[in-house]
């Protein structure tokens, strides 16, 4: 009953840093961009230790043409490990310098981020939740929250392309259209994971790129 366990969380381990989470192995560093139905942000982070990462972030925010310039912090608060099965819990947060741009007026100020991201995964199973809070001043203070489920076609081995089907809904309350609905496919290899979506809501691309090095 040991190994089997173990070649299990062996297989989770991998797949987990196969999917660039906001905190890599220690001394990694890892891009993440990343494109909603509302914004598009890059972050580049690395990671002293396998506890936390530290990073340079901006954002876009197309809707409220507001660009965000900081610095995040991100937490691995807690990780599960069963004998199929895999959870993480994580904390972040970013300060910096939030911009007003193209037909936004409302100035410069300064900005901070806070949001927290839950998994549970299988080689089979994905369930994940998030939810981000920001205050810019007196450009914009907002709230998020998003769930996804997916599942995986097939079960690939360390090596093997990795596809997952997933089906994400996210409640902005501020929006015009407060609840948006996105079906996306994810594929990752190696390092490397993409993913692609179109919001049936309002009309919007999802294109996620993610490279460990």
């Amino acid at each position: 009953m040991l190994k089997p366990a173990l070649i299990t969380a062996t297989s989770l381990a991998f797949a987990s840093n196969a999917f660039a989470r906001p905190v890599s192995y220690a001394g990694g560093w890892t891009l993440i961009e990343e494109t909603d139905r509302q914004s598009t942000s890059a972050l580049i982070h690395y990671s002293p230790s396998a506890k936390y990462s530290l990073g340079l972030k901006t954002e876009w925010d197309r809707r409220e043409d507001i660009l965000f310039t900081g610095v995040q912090g991100t937490w691995l608060a807690k990780r599960w490990f069963g004998e199929d099965h895999q959870a993480n819990l994580y904390f972040w947060g970013a300060a910096g310098l939030a911009q007003d741009i193209d037909d936004n007026t409302g100035g410069d100020q300064a900005g901070g981020q806070i949001g927290v991201m839950a998994d549970w995964e299988t080689r089979r199973l994905f369930v994940s939740y998030r939810a981000a809070a920001r205050d810019f001043g007196d450009l914009d203070k907002s709230v998020m929250q998003a769930a996804r489920v997916g599942f995986a076609p097939y079960a690939g081995d360390t090596g093997d392309l990795h596809t997952w089907f997933m089906l994400e809904v996210d409640n902005r309350p501020d929006d015009k259209e407060p609840i948006g609905v996105t079906p996306l496919v994810r594929f990752f290899y190696g390092s490397a994971l993409f993913e692609a979506g179109w919001s049936v809501t309002d009309d919007q691309p999802l294109l996620n790129f993610q490279y460990r090095f």
